[in-house]
Parts: structure tokens; C-alpha cells; sequence
């Protein structure tokens, strides 16, 4: 849920959202796609002079159910700073009238707190079950290792196709070693239009401010946290263009995150299943 970084997996999630719920509204993928991932963030943080960062990536389809996907992302906040790489994939079939897509992703590299080196290490592994065509379920396991937090931390999560044009979910993950310390209930809503599409959500719970992506200290903060945002097609160029906008309560220190992402689709070739 992470607004501000792991672009190329934020791009991985809105392809198989699509693929898992809103399938029976859209276009099929085409046979072959390879695009462009690009992102700027910038954030505020009180007694800091906040942070910000970006990243580049790759994303291809191998057909209309095999995505994979790679980058590079620098981040920094505070006296922090780390640069990783992300590998990226997932996989769809239809079994029994439903549809699952397993997906997976890496993103490792190093950074330092000042005086500090430390690893960065997010791995994450999960499966999507899409059902009638409206109700999703998703399972997924995170692992992180970063500089003194570590831990895995299991998601369950729910989505409905109200209509074609919105799409609702919810999820709650709880930690369950190391130390994260993270309990954290989320919901989101998205809006599909001609135009546009709009996304919202909020969260709120105990997490580990790693897991947040803000600062490298062991966790048990409790966080508010509301966003807003917007794709825009860009068809004429080739693309499409996502503005949002993250408000975090941690522990009474506020922070705003403005994240944009901008999809260039290099091209296409072979026909639509």
C-alpha cells in the first residue's frame, strides 16, 4: 500500500487489478506490451527537511497472463538514504470458473542513516483468487530486512467489483515475527471513468515506520493515514500520468507525501486474445 515508493510493484498491482476484477469492462491485454515506469516523490517531515526520491522500470508482457517487471529507486527522508533494485512477476490462469494470479517481487540494496550502512531487503510473495467475476481475495506475505527491523508480515484482502465502474477493498496485515510490531487496517475505493480514474483509502493501526518507508527505528507507533488520487490517460502521448497525494499520522508526526507516476507504453505487437 506504500504510495511513495516500489513504483514498479504499484504498476504490477494495477495490472492485475484489472486482470482479477475489472476484466468483464475492459479491453483484453494484448499478446505483447512493454512499458515504461517513471516516478517522482517528494514528502515533508516535522524537524527534517523531509525527503523525496525516484525510480525507473520495465515492465513486459510475455502474453496477455504473464507480466514481469524490473527498476532501480533511490529514496531519502531525514539523514536516510538507500537505493535498490526490484524484479518483479506475476502469473494468471483460470481454474473451475475463477481466475488466480500468483505474483512475486524482490526489491534489494543498501543505504545509510548517516553514519550508518545498512541492507535494505522487501520480499513479498502472494496469490489473488477472483471469483463471479466481482469478489477477489488476496493472500500475500511480506518479509522485511532493514538495517535493526525485521519480520514478515501476512495481508489478507478483499475486493468488489460493485459495478463495472468501482471497485472497493479492504485487508488487514499483522506481523508475526521479529519485530515489526505492525497491525494495520486499510480500506480503499476506486473509481473508473472515461476520463479518469480516481483512487482514495485510508488506514490506521500499529506499524513499524519501515514498513512505511520513512525512517530506519524499531516500530509499535500508531498511524492515521489518508490518500487521494488520479490517473489520467494520456492517449495522444502513449501514456497515462497518476497523482496522489499520502497524509500520515505516525505517532502525532505528520507527514505529506506527493507521489507522480507516469506509464509510457513503448508498444504492442501481436493480436488481443
Amino acid at each position: 500500500m506504500r504510495l511513495a515508493r516500489l513504483t514498479i510493484a504499484a504498476a504490477v498491482a494495477a495490472w492485475l487489478a484489472p486482470r482479477t476484477a475489472v476484466a468483464v469492462d475492459s479491453p483484453p491485454a494484448p499478446v505483447s506490451d512493454d512499458r515504461i515506469v517513471l516516478s517522482v516523490n517528494g514528502s515533508t517531515l516535522p524537524g527534517t527537511n523531509g525527503g523525496g526520491g525516484g525510480s525507473v522500470g520495465w515492465l513486459h508482457n510475455f502474453d496477455a497472463d504473464t507480466l514481469a517487471g524490473v527498476a532501480v529507486e533511490h529514496q531519502g527522508i531525514s539523514a536516510s538514504q538507500w537505493t535498490f533494485g526490484s524484479l518483479n512477476g506475476s502469473l494468471t490462469r483460470e481454474l473451475g470458473g475463477a481466475r488466480y494470479s500468483a505474483y512475486g517481487e524482490a526489491h534489494e540494496g543498501a543505504g545509510d542513516d548517516g553514519p550508518r550502512a545498512f541492507k535494505y531487503s522487501v520480499v513479498a510473495a502472494g496469490i489473488i483468487g477472483t471469483y463471479s467475476h466481482r469478489l477477489s481475495v488476496q493472500l500475500e506475505d511480506r518479509q522485511f530486512d532493514v538495517e535493526t527491523t525485521h519480520g514478515n508480515l501476512p495481508k489478507l484482502g478483499l475486493s468488489y467489483l460493485v459495478n463495472p465502474h468501482i471497485l472497493a477493498a479492504v485487508s488487514y496485515a499483522d506481523s508475526v515475527s521479529g519485530n515489526l510490531g505492525t497491525h494495520l487496517t486499510s480500506a480503499r475505493i476506486d473509481a473508473y471513468t472515461s476520463k479518469a480514474n480516481f483512487l482514495a483509502g485510508a488506514a490506521f493501526g500499529q506499524v513499524s515506520p519501515t514498513v512505511l518507508g520513512l525512517e530506519f527505528v524499531v516500530p509499535g507507533k500508531s498511524l492515521r493515514e489518508g490518500y487521494v488520487g488520479v490517473t489520467k490517460p494520456l492517449p495522444n502521448r502513449r501514456g497515462e500520468l497518476t497523482l496522489v497525494v499520502d497524509y500520515q499520522d505516525l505517532a502525532g508526526s505528520n507527514r505529506v507525501a506527493v507521489t507522480l507516476n507516469y506509464i509510457f507504453h513503448v508498444g504492442h505487437h501481436g493480436k488481443p486474445t
